[in-house]
C-alpha cells in the first residue's frame, strides 16, 4: 500500500505533540545553534551609570546588560515580571558554562531591543527568534540571573565555592510550601514595562536552554503601570495597601553597599558585587480580606489604607511613633501589626521588589489563586531576611490572611563586563 512520505513539517508537528517537557529537555542541535549565533553587542560598559542605564542612546526605554552590578535589582521596578526557575540537565561545568555564555549573548541583545541573531531570513531553519517583540521598544527590560543552593552539589565541582550559610530557607511557622513552587538550580527574573516584551525574553531563554536545562516552575507578575500612575507612587498590593514604603533609597550608594551588595569581606569572593535573592510565593485569602472592616485592615498593616501613613501619622514616609498610645492606653500601632513586626528594632533592612500575581481560579476551593510574588535582595540571607521572616511568621497579624506556598533562594551574580559572561566569577 502506498504510504505518503512524512514531511519535515509533519515531523515537527509530531515532535510538538510530545509535550513541553520534551521541547525543553530534548537535545536538538538547533537549541545550541540558535544560542551560539553571532549577536550585536550593545553600548560599552558604563560602570559609573546607576542601574546600568545605557548612556548616549536616545531610547530612554533601554538598560545596558553590562555593568558593575546586574540590572533588575536596584533598577526602578517595571510594570511586569516573568520569573523562571530551571533545573540543569547538563552534568559538567563545561555544559553549565556553555549555557551561561549563550544566555549572556541573548540577554545583551534582548536588553538592547534586538532580535536574536539579527534577521530571521533562512527559510530552511526555524526562526532564531520567536518574533513577538519585533518592532517593540526594549520597554526597560532587565534580566537578572542567580544560582540556587542545589547548583553547589557534586555535579559541577562547585561545592567548595558555596557561600557560607547559603542554602534553602528554613521552615517558618505557618508555611504550607508546595514542591512545585520551590527551589531550582538557576533563577531568572525578567522585568519590563510591556508584558509581551518580558514574555518574549523568557520564552527565548527557555528555547536556548533546550538540551541544557528544563523549566522547573515559572510565575508572571504585575503592578500598576507607569501610564496609569504618572506620579510613580508606591505600588499597592492586591489588599489595597502600599507595598514598599519602607524600602531603603537605591540612590544612596553607601546604603546599597550596606544592605544589598555583597562586599569582599563577606567571603565567597566571586559574589562581590552580587546580591542574595529571597523568593516567596504568598497566596492571599482575598475573599476573607474583602469581608474585613477597614479598621481591622488598617490595624493589620499598622498604616492607613488611603495615605499609607503609619497609624497616628500624616504622611506615607513618616517613621511612625511606636510609643504612642490611644485613649484606652493601647498602642496606636498595634504590637502585632505588619509594619511594627517587620521593622523590629529598625536596624535590619532589605530591598523589596515584589509583584502581584493572579493565576485564575483555584479549582479545589473555587477561590482566586492570587497574591504576592515576593522578591527581596539583601547582602545576607542569614542576617537580614531570615530573622525578619521568623518574626513575621510568629506574630504578624497579616498571617490570618496569607499563606506562603512557594520558596526559593538564589545567589545573584555580580554584573558582567564586556567580553565576560554571567557567572564567570564563579566558573
Amino acid at each position: 500500500m502506498f504510504r505518503k512520505p512524512v514531511s519535515r513539517r509533519d515531523m515537527l508537528r509530531l515532535a510538538g505533540a510530545s509535550g513541553v517537557g520534551l521541547l525543553l529537555g530534548g537535545s536538538g542541535a538547533f537549541g545550541i545553534m540558535a544560542a551560539t549565533g553571532a549577536t550585536k553587542q550593545p553600548a560599552s560598559d558604563k560602570p559609573g551609570s546607576p542601574d546600568n542605564v545605557t548612556t548616549g542612546i536616545p531610547d530612554a526605554n533601554r538598560y545596558d546588560f553590562y555593568g558593575q552590578h546586574q540590572s533588575g535589582i536596584t533598577t526602578p521596578s517595571q510594570n511586569f515580571m516573568c520569573f523562571a526557575s530551571f533545573d540543569l540537565t547538563v552534568s559538567d561545568a563545561a555544559g553549565l558554562k556553555s549555557l551561561l555564555q549563550a544566555w549572556t549573548r541573548a540577554s545583551a541583545s534582548l536588553m538592547a531591543g534586538e532580535l536574536l541573531d539579527g534577521q530571521n531570513e533562512n527559510l530552511n531553519l526555524p526562526p532564531a527568534d520567536t518574533g513577538e517583540a519585533a518592532g517593540l521598544t526594549p520597554s526597560r527590560i532587565t534580566i537578572t540571573f542567580g544560582a540556587g543552593p542545589s547548583l553547589f552539589d557534586h555535579r559541577f565541582g562547585l561545592a567548595g565555592k558555596k557561600p557560607a550559610g547559603f542554602g534553602d530557607l528554613p521552615p517558618f511557622n505557618g508555611d504550607n510550601l508546595m514542591p512545585e513552587w520551590c527551589g531550582g538550580d538557576l533563577g531568572v527574573q525578567i522585568c519590563a514595562d510591556d508584558m509581551q516584551v518580558a514574555f518574549h525574553g523568557m520564552r527565548n531563554l527557555i528555547r536556548i536552554a533546550r538540551g541544557s536545562a528544563v523549566l522547573r516552575w515559572s510565575q508572571e507578575g504585575f503592578q500598576r503601570s507607569t501610564e496609569s500612575d504618572p506620579n510613580k507612587a508606591t505600588p499597592r498590593n492586591l489588599m489595597g495597601f502600599k507595598d514598599g514604603t519602607a524600602n531603603p533609597s537605591v540612590q544612596d550608594a553607601a546604603m546599597m553597599n550596606e544592605v544589598v551588595w555583597v562586599q569582599p569581606e563577606d567571603g565567597a569572593g566571586w559574589m562581590t558585587g552580587g546580591s542574595y535573592m529571597a523568593v516567596r510565593r504568598i497566596r492571599m485569602r482575598i475573599e476573607v480580606w474583602d469581608r474585613s472592616s477597614l479598621s481591622d485592615q488598617e490595624n493589620t498593616f499598622g498604616r492607613y489604607r488611603v495615605s499609607g501613613a503609619p497609624l497616628g501619622s500624616q504622611h506615607e514616609f513618616d517613621r511612625g511613633d511606636m510609643e504612642a498610645k490611644d485613649a484606652s492606653g493601647k498602642p496606636v500601632i498595634p504590637m502585632n501589626s505588619h509594619m511594627r513586626v517587620a521593622r523590629g528594632d529598625g536596624k535590619m533592612q532589605i530591598l523589596r521588589r515584589p509583584y502581584s500575581y493572579s493565576s485564575g481560579m483555584d479549582n479545589t476551593t473555587g477561590q482566586l489563586d492570587a497574591g504576592l510574588f515576593f522578591i527581596s535582595y539583601q547582602r545576607s540571607l542569614e542576617k537580614q531576611f531570615i530573622p525578619m521572616q521568623q518574626r513575621l511568621a510568629q506574630i504578624d497579624a497579616l498571617n490570618e490572611y496569607i499563606q506562603h506556598i512557594g520558596s526559593a533562594t538564589f545567589a545573584c551574580f555580580p554584573g558582567v563586563r564586556q567580553g565576560g559572561y554571567i557567572g564567570d566569577t564563579l566558573l
